[in-house]
């Protein structure tokens, strides 16, 4: 058998229906047998980072391992999204061709050490030096891809390799490995009874949920734990969905991308806290301190990955397990209580929340121009379907959905990029996202900093159809940089490297052949939204929106250096 014929059957072994890619010469071995796998899509992008978003894309929405492909000339610009997936622990196979083997050291044109390339932003980088290996080495990767703590395993493929011919292959796949997780551990019993008791010994308890349930999928559990001790439920950024932020227990986003003072301060204020799959990062936690390094909380922390459980506060138990089964013991075990010092504390989070509410929904019917952010969500709710997926770049329209956007349904709904923080990100994951959910209506939010990354996928979006529609925030600027130099340089600063001049997006996207729409009146807002997500077919929405640094977001360190600017803010 072809080594590439091969590989394309372990492949389907593993019920692969896309891989997302870029066509180069060291790949033709491999496209010419691709030919005779039509149940395979190829969906080509128009540049190598963007395939890797789009399977990151693909990955999030369906627990199936994201399968990427890219030639060896575009190995190196793969890699911002690769980094992407490594920290974010987004389960992907990531497919690159290269040169010979026998010309690695003759300075041959594309030729570079991919090993090293990707060494450092996956679980594992793997080349293939015998045709025999591929199937070996493809079941391994869908094993690290999707065991543990998920994450990219790389698999580099020279281009004489996939033209050899393989006697009697061992064509077969490890199902378990196919989708994640593939298998779940639980935390120790004396461990899951100890956490069991401080929790239920607490007075003021509070879960923080950091991706790993979306992951693990155990959204149900938490709402069940929380409601057995009445337990506010905060999340990260990249967390929301893990429980419905219309339950009476969400405290929404927590941290400094998207924390209120509200939320924040549930945290704060709580004598116990349960994180639970989070990793406990700088956002999550506005830079450690929320809570304090140095709080007198009692703090559990449950996580698949003993490098994340404890790694950043004291810890009174460490639970290392998939965080639906050990919560499933948990609940199993769990007494319940709800205290009367607690229920005053919840009356008086429920106070807090309706007054902040009515402030919320006050600034959301204003119809100053250019467009308030809240205007926006507020129509984005009114407007948005059901069934959706929205993907969102980091910047304006990050912080204000993480915020404000109220999640109805638990599980993930809403993707964003908060590992590493790339630009041009939504763009490409909306595709990917659109592979898994062909019948969602797809939100994709984008700044105008971050388009000039990708914008070349509108072509893409174009070629493939499908109801995808891309709403460009447009301040003219890299508006999160021209806010961050604002608030930690000085106003002065502000407007170093990070202006545009004007450009026409609608025309753009008109060239590429979508619909387009330009809005600038608040009151046509809503129904352009409704009359595009109706629509079966892409399209592109610009919107002109404050600037960061004129209205100032719910970034804590922001909001406490804005009053003394002079600036409005949100949060």
């Amino acid at each position: 058998m072809n080594a590439s014929k091969a590989l394309l059957e372990m492949l389907k072994s593993y019920e692969v229906g896309h891989v997302f890619g870029l066509p180069g010469e060291t790949t033709l071995n491999l496209y010419e047998q691709w030919h005779d796998y039509p149940e395979i899509v190829h969906v080509m992008a128009r540049d190598e980072r963007s395939a890797v978003f789009m399977a990151d894309g693909y990955a999030k929405v369906s627990y199936k391992p994201g399968v990427c492909e890219g030639p060896s000339v575009g190995a190196t610009h793969m890699l911002p999204g690769v980094a992407e997936a490594y920290k974010a622990s987004v389960p992907m196979v990531v497919l690159t061709s290269d040169i010979p083997l026998h010309l690695e050291k003759r300075n041959m044109l594309t030729g570079i050490d991919q090993a090293a390339l990707f060494g450092g932003v996956t679980k594992e980088t793997i080349t293939v030096t015998d045709p025999s290996e591929i199937p070996h080495v493809i079941r391994r990767a869908f094993r690290l891809a999707t065991g543990g703590r998920p994450g990219p395993v790389h698999v580099r493929l020279p281009m004489d390799i996939l033209g050899e011919e393989i006697d009697n292959p061992q064509i077969y796949a490890q199902k378990d490995f196919a989708i994640y997780p593939g298998h779940r551990s639980t935390a120790q019993e004396e461990r899951i009874h100890a956490a069991v008791n401080l929790l239920t010994a607490s007075s003021r308890p509070v879960i923080v949920c950091g991706q790993g349930v979306l992951w693990s999928q155990a959204w149900d559990e938490v709402q069940t734990l929380a409601e057995l001790y009445d337990a506010p439920v905060g999340t990260t950024i990249s967390a929301k969905g893990s429980i419905p932020e219309t339950h009476p227990l969400s405290i929404g986003v927590v941290g400094a991308r998207g924390g209120t003072t509200l939320s924040n301060g549930v945290v704060a204020g709580a004598d116990l806290i349960l994180f639970i799959g989070s990793n406990t990062d700088s956002a999550s936690t506005a830079k450690w301190t929320i809570p304090p390094l140095d709080t007198t909380a009692k703090i559990i922390h449950l996580d698949i990955s003993e490098a994340e459980a404890g790694n950043n506060y004291p810890t009174e138990v460490i639970l290392l397990g998939d965080a639906k089964a050990t919560l499933r013991k948990m609940i199993d075990t769990a007494p319940g209580k709800s205290g009367p010092e607690n229920a005053s504390r919840l009356e008086a989070i429920k106070k807090a929340a309706e007054s902040y509410d009515l402030q919320i929904s006050e600034l959301s019917a204003t119809d100053e121009t250019p467009v308030h952010p809240l205007r926006f969500v507020k129509e984005l709710t009114g407007a948005i379907p059901d069934d959706y997926v929205m993907v969102v770049d980091v910047g304006v329209s990050a912080i204000y959905t993480s915020t404000f956007f109220k999640v109805r349904k638990a599980g993930r709904s809403v993707l964003y990029n908060y590992a590493m923080g790339s630009l041009g990100y939504a763009l490409p994951t909306s595709i990917g996202a659109q592979f898994a959910r062909p019948d969602s209506c797809i939100v994709t939010l984008v700044g105008d900093g971050s388009f000039g990354f990708t914008a070349g996928e509108l072509e893409t979006l174009h070629r493939l159809g499908g109801n995808n529609n891309v709403i460009l925030f447009n301040n003219s600027s890299f508006g999160w940089i021209k806010a961050a130099a604002t608030f930690s340089h000085g106003p002065e600063y502000a407007n170093f490297a990070t202006g545009f001049s004007d450009v026409d997006y609608p025309r753009i996207a008109e060239g590429f052949g979508l619909r387009a729409y330009s809005v600038e009146d608040p009151g046509e807002l809503g129904p352009t939204l409704r009359e595009a997500f109706a629509l079966d077919e892409p399209t592109f929405i610009e919107l002109r929106v404050m600037a960061e640094d004129e209205l100032v977001p719910p970034v804590p360190s922001w909001i406490r250096r804005a009053g003394g600017l002079g600036l409005r803010y949100v949060g």
